[in-house]
């Protein structure tokens, strides 16, 4: 069993077809599924599309590149919407949230407000995080360290050994996928050689960071195996210790996942 730890699979972008891409997923044995939102105006679509997956589960959170057109108002959104969301068995945390230092023209400040707020929620409530880490480790540890979440994922992860090792000291364990498959990404390559097994989980971020096979074509859960099976490789791990390793780790640092059948 293998779990895509991030998939952007909402109504919008999928539409008609994402039963196909779930289809196509457990054909290749991936049966759970991580669905964050991007601000406000998905919380519902993306909760109600995890009710409709079996294996899916969900996050609410605002994320840095929609910060900028983010109302104050949405905070409080979010708020009342973790309250409705906190009995529900699918619901995982809160994500996509975090800091993006790499897109010109994004409002810097606004950015960490916002990010500060939702660590500030998801320690109120006690619930894990799923982040969007862009040129922008130092400052996401620094919030981490601030309000100390239980738990979750710094997504797509491409940091340092150093960063790494302190992102795992908070609880957290670091996305790997597509762009772990290329030759040219010899930093995360050593990465996902080195770091230790309780590190890492595997995401696709579908339709985005395609793996070099479908280079800059829409990416999908279906590709989440032959993904890991170059991290096995390089991590002269089986395929079947691979997946036992990052599924006990995505369970571990996002618990609503245990909870899917």
């Amino acid at each position: 069993m293998w779990t895509d730890t991030h998939l952007h699979l909402d109504a919008s972008e999928y539409n008609s077809d994402r039963a196909v891409v779930v289809q196509r997923a457990r054909e290749v044995h991936v049966t759970r599924f991580v669905l964050p939102a991007v601000g406000a105006f998905n919380f519902d679509a993306v909760k109600s599309l995890a009710h409709s997956i079996p294996g899916a589960v969900y996050c609410l959170g605002i994320h840095p590149m929609f910060v900028d057109n983010a109302k104050e108002e949405d905070l409080l959104t979010l708020r009342q919407q973790i309250v409705l969301s906190m009995d529900d068995p699918k619901f995982a945390g809160l994500g996509e949230i975090g800091l993006d230092g790499f897109v010109p023209g994004l409002n810097w400040d606004k950015q960490v407000r916002f990010f500060h707020a939702q660590l500030k929620l998801a320690r109120d409530f006690d619930v894990p995080v799923v982040m969007h880490v862009r040129k922008a480790q130092d400052p996401v540890l620094k919030g981490l360290r601030i309000y100390k979440p239980r738990s979750g994922i710094a997504h797509a992860f491409n940091g340092s050994f150093q960063q790494a090792d302190h992102f795992l000291s908070l609880n957290m364990c670091l996305g790997f996928g597509g762009a772990s498959t290329f030759t040219r990404a010899l930093q995360l390559r050593r990465l996902a050689t080195g770091l230790p097994e309780h590190a890492m989980v595997l995401e696709t971020d579908g339709p985005d960071i395609a793996p070099e096979w479908i280079n800059k074509q829409r990416n999908a859960p279906e590709h989440l195996p032959r993904i890991a099976q170059t991290i096995a490789e390089l991590r002269n791990l089986s395929m079947q210790e691979l997946s036992e390793h990052t599924q006990v780790n995505s369970q571990r640092v996002l618990p609503a996942l245990a909870r899917q059948g």
